[in-house]
């Protein structure tokens, strides 16, 4: 429930925070003009914009040209900016050696932002959390021996070279630059520090007192930010809400001291949790409503930015799977949920994730697994098939055309004031120098849903209105919340009231637009300031009254669409599943604005196209008017609001026929969809050639260039050293995820009995020994523990040579959340052990991980790619290997195969297991699926959930040659197979968009010194 701002203020002062201390105004120092801001939201270039964009990373899509793709799709729900992270551990995995380019650079992300017309938010770091390995950090931080996140010299001094590079180079990008970058949030979600350090002993949270920051180190970044060029705002990403917050928040701080704050502030929002067990319970509680008062207390003349809201949510290994995450983060929670951070009116919200895409080669961390799907708008495959997708685009078009929600006031939510039923919440937002009001409307009870009858009492110029004013009442049906609008402006008209949502609105030459909607069966009523009378020219028949200067109309929601004429007026009249299909689509202007939709003073220069699937551009170009978009069905095509001088249309490129309404100047055709066909391959039929990944039993095996693990000391912070020298994996510069292997030599006296052995890897990690080829065991691994200890039994002989082989997986590093907690700091590998009968000393360790370590040669797929099995140190992961003379077996496995699908189709592709299950239990054992040289997908049989692996044209070759491999690592004594492991096709999408170039994969070729 809101508080009243006295309320609020009274219980400051109440608490020791008196309104002469914690509200000091900073202005920030510009060093441009082009991106300003005030209380209410960013301005660029002078105008004032609402900036609504999603979370898209392009290191979860290695194919470069495919990035255009996402930016057009998210363009086209009317978003206008992207949010985007760079990883730390994909360029600078050799300390001192940054490698951004091929699949790592940039720049063609900026060029593909630009050629979209979506601004861009950086978000570099160095820490990102983003459920990556580390949080983004390269795993020779373990070696660093200051604290991360601090004013530490190590650390700082580590950071130097990749924050002076990839600041250069978003430099370059910058709005100032003629680039596509408007804002930068240096570090992320710094909060829970617990340091010591002094330097924030003043800070209070919104209801508490902060624990502590180290705000020296927090300005030393900035610094070094502006050092290497950025000179756009700095935002703040302060994940501590909603019971804290405002750390770094610029208006915050009781001492008068501005050091390491942003120069806006904002915040994570994640109401529901990342829990999808339960996907259609929302608990009491959980419905964020002090957004605005918040704001007003910790940065009043900045404006609300909610830097991640929730978007879906990830899940982990032992987790429900996607599929839950998609029904609990549905279009009804982007109704109720979105919709109530808009009656906190803030300035920017950022989904996340819009699309999330795939944490390929080793790229998570611990707890999650391949998929980053996310239950985001965009699929993982890149498919638009949610409804979420269509209600946030309903969404942010109409924000895009209501200039006053920005400059509004945010009033108190009540039950008593707007309708005649208490059961319904309203927030009031009022137009702050215009007449404009809007009103959002919701359950009382927010989880609710049964339906619920009500009437708006509309507070107007023209006085009080009960509405409906022609009969009926108006619903909020099940899990829903509406806007509702009074003296609305669109262009040189007003409506006087509307319960009926607003798509959009344009005023062309001679006529103006207004498309409204609502959900099925409803009852909606507008009423517009006019003497002017109604002409229906299409639909079933809706009541009208007029008089006093205003028209009624009053209708019940309809499947098919309604046309109303009222002069020079159309009001388009759609049910919500209707209007799913409308996309607006702004004309590339000349000038400051470009291609970038973010100019809402643009309702002149912009086509309403009502198709299918998605309409991605659309270019006016002397008579021609040329749309570009994808189909997967055939479908009607109707323009609304053709350019008058329009006489030819035009889609992906080839003329089509049409007829045109002299009325409404609406032309209508049919998009033709073909099916094409495709076949795909049963894997089944390859010809699979095997060879031995585990050599290392075999009596023979020659270590002799493994490395040897003979420090005394370690700089790890986070685990002291408990055995006599250090075994932790990054200390020898094995970072990358995968499999480590260690191999422990000694000369048996006889009394050697058992090896007690401590290992970590990560949740769900696993680890199997062998003494020489004798198998001993494996950890029971558990999607719930980090760390597992064993103890092995064993008889030898006096005299003879043993070795221990020792399997231990890296699931990826922890993340760094706590601020010199150093959590990333977990070692990999084994921790610790006894050996029954001998002293420690006793055993000779050597160990790998992925060929090369930091010094890795596959520089194209990057350095978290590989492991340390036999068959990725040599390269056999990777097209053509030399498989001639390998045979079929178990370990393993690669095949060769040619695609060939039809082109003008993006057709989606997957690779597909089946769990295995041996009398009623699942087999224990883990597999990598291996495409072209990538890792595309991480599978446990015994812990899951993922078994559907989507793999992108670009790392598949859709007209050619292709290599995959599968390795399997059983971790019972019957050993393990891969159950039907198959392609899959999803359903082709005619598209526009051009055939992506491959990503970067050399073949094979024998790497010196492997082993």
């Amino acid at each position: 429930m809101w508080l009243s701002r006295g309320l609020l203020l009274l219980t400051l002062v109440q608490t020791g925070f008196g309104l002469q201390n914690w509200n000091i105004r900073r202005e920030s120092v510009l060093l441009q003009n082009i991106v300003t801001y005030d209380e209410h939201s960013l301005l660029v270039h002078g105008q004032r914009i609402f900036i609504f964009g999603g979370e898209f990373h392009p290191f979860r899509l290695p194919v470069p040209d495919l990035w255009l793709d996402i930016f057009q799709k998210i363009k086209a729900m009317g978003y206008n900016t992207v949010s985007f992270y760079v990883n730390w551990a994909l360029i600078e995995g050799e300390p001192g050696v940054y490698r951004a380019d091929g699949i790592f650079a940039l720049e063609p992300f900026f060029e593909a932002a630009t050629t979209a017309g979506v601004y861009l938010i950086a978000r570099p770091g160095p820490y990102i959390n983003a459920e990556a390995s580390g949080g983004g950090y390269p795993g020779w931080l373990q070696r660093v021996p200051g604290l991360l996140r601090t004013k530490a010299t190590t650390y700082v001094e580590a950071t130097a070279l990749y924050i002076k590079t990839v600041g250069e180079i978003i430099a370059k990008a910058q709005i100032t630059n003629g680039g596509p970058v408007i804002l930068f949030q240096p570090e992320n979600e710094y909060y829970n520090a617990n340091l010591n350090t002094g330097t924030c002993d003043n800070y209070t949270s919104y209801d508490r007192p902060y624990n502590d920051c180290d705000a020296d180190y927090m300005q030393g970044l900035l610094d070094m930010y502006r050092a290497a060029g950025i000179v756009l705002p700095f935002i703040d990403n302060d994940s501590s809400a909603p019971s804290k917050g405002g750390i770094f928040a610029p208006e915050w701080r009781i001492d008068n001291s501005s050091k390491g704050d942003a120069d806006i502030w904002g915040h994570d929002s994640y109401p529901l949790g990342f829990n999808c067990s339960n996907p259609t319970v929302w608990p009491d509680g959980y419905l964020y409503t002090i957004g605005y008062e918040r704001q007003q207390t910790l940065s009043p003349s900045r404006f609300e930015a909610i830097t991640e809201f929730q978007g879906g949510t990830f899940d982990q290994w032992g987790g429900t799977g996607y599929e839950k995450c998609i029904q609990m983060y549905n279009e009804e929670f982007e109704r109720v949920f979105m919709k109530n951070n808009f009656a906190s009116a803030p300035g920017l919200i950022n989904v996340y994730m819009t699309f999330g895409g795939t944490s390929w080669g080793n790229m998570a961390w611990s707890q999650a697994y391949s998929s980053y799907d996310y239950a985001s708008a965009i699929a993982e495959d890149r498919t638009l098939t949610r409804e979420k997708y269509s209600e946030l685009k309903l969404e942010a078009n109409f924000l895009r055309v209501t200039p006053a929600y920005s400059n509004s006031s945010v009033q108190n939510l009540t039950t008593e004031l707007y309708t005649n039923n208490a059961a319904v919440a309203v927030t009031p937002l009022i137009g702050n120098g215009t007449s404009t009001n809007l009103y959002i409307m919701r359950h009382s009870n927010y989880s609710e849903n049964s339906s619920l009858a009500y009437k708006f009492i509309a507070n107007t110029t023209e006085g009080y209105f009960t509405v409906p004013n022609l009969g009926g009442n108006l619903t909020l049906s099940g899990r829903d919340s509406k806007w509702h609008v009074t003296n609305y402006q669109f262009g040189s008209h007003s409506l006087i009231y509307s319960t009926a949502e607003i798509f959009t609105w344009k005023e062309y030459k001679s006529l103006t637009l207004l498309i409204v909607y609502g959900g099925p069966g409803e009852t909606h009523e507008i009423a517009i300031s006019t003497n002017l009378t109604s002409n229906q020219l299409e639909g079933p028949k809706i009541s009208t009254t007029s008089g006093n200067g205003s028209l009624i109309l009053n209708w019940e929601t309809s499947t098919t669409r309604r046309v109303i004429q009222i002069g020079d007026i159309f009001v388009y009249i759609f049910d919500r599943n209707s209007a799913y299909n409308l996309w607006v689509m702004d004309f590339e202007s000349l000038g400051l604005w470009g291609n970038y939709s973010a100019n809402v003073g643009n309702t002149t220069s912009a086509v309403v196209v009502d198709a299918g699937y998605l309409i991605r551009n659309a270019e006016f170009d002397r008579a021609g008017l040329y749309i570009e978009g994808d189909l997967n069905s055939t479908v009607p095509l109707k323009i609304i609001g053709a350019p008058e001088s329009a006489q030819s249309l035009f889609f992906n490129g080839a003329e089509l026929e049409y007829s045109s309404n002299p009325v409404t100047n609406e032309w209508s055709t049919i998009l033709k969809y073909e099916t094409p066909t495709i076949e795909i391959l049963d894997l089944d039929t390859l010809e699979w050639k095997f060879i031995d990944n585990l050599p290392e039993l075999q009596p023979d095996y020659d270590d002799s260039l493994w490395t040897l693990a003979d420090h005394t000391t370690t700089n790890n912070t986070r685990r002291p050293l408990l055995t006599p020298t250090c075994i932790f994996a990054s200390d020898y510069g094995y970072n990358s995820g995968g499999v480590l292997i260690y191999r422990g030599h000694f000369t048996a006296n006889g009394n050697e009995t058992s090896l007690w052995l401590a290992t970590q890897g990560g949740m769900a990690y696993g680890s199997s020994v062998w003494l020489n080829s004798t198998y001993l065991g494996s950890t029971i691994d558990s999607p719930s523990y980090t760390q597992l200890n064993n103890t092995y039994n064993f008889t030898t002989s006096p005299g003879k040579s043993y070795v221990f082989t020792i399997l231990v997986v890296n699931m990826g590093f922890e993340e760094n959340p706590d601020p010199g907690a150093d959590q990333m700091k977990e070692p990999r590998g084994i921790l610790d052990y006894e050996f029954q009968g001998r002293n420690k000393t006793t055993i000779t360790w050597k160990l790998t991980g992925n060929f090369g370590g930091e010094q890795y040669p596959d520089k194209d797929r990057g350095p978290m790619n590989e492991g340390g099995l036999f068959a990725e140190r040599q390269a056999f992961t990777q097209p053509f290997p030399p498989s001639e003379s390998w045979e079929a077996g178990a370990g393993f496995w690669t095949a060769g195969f040619e695609l060939d699908l039809p082109y003008g189709y993006d057709i989606p592709l997957s690779f597909d297991v089946e769990p295995s299950v041996t009398n009623g239990t699942l087999d224990a054992f883990r597999a990598w699926i291996w495409v072209n040289g990538y890792q595309y997908g991480r599978y446990i049989n015994h812990i899951g959930p993922q078994t559907n692996f989507p793999v992108p044209q670009g790392i598949l070759n859709y007209h050619g040659m292709n290599w995959v491999s599968v390795e399997i690592w059983a971790q019972q004594e019957t050993g393990a197979k891969l159950a039907n492991f198959t392609l899959t096709a999803g359903v082709p999408v005619l598209t526009s968009l051009k055939t992506p170039r491959m990503a970067p994969m050399p073949s094979f070729t024998p790497r010196l010194g492997s082993y």
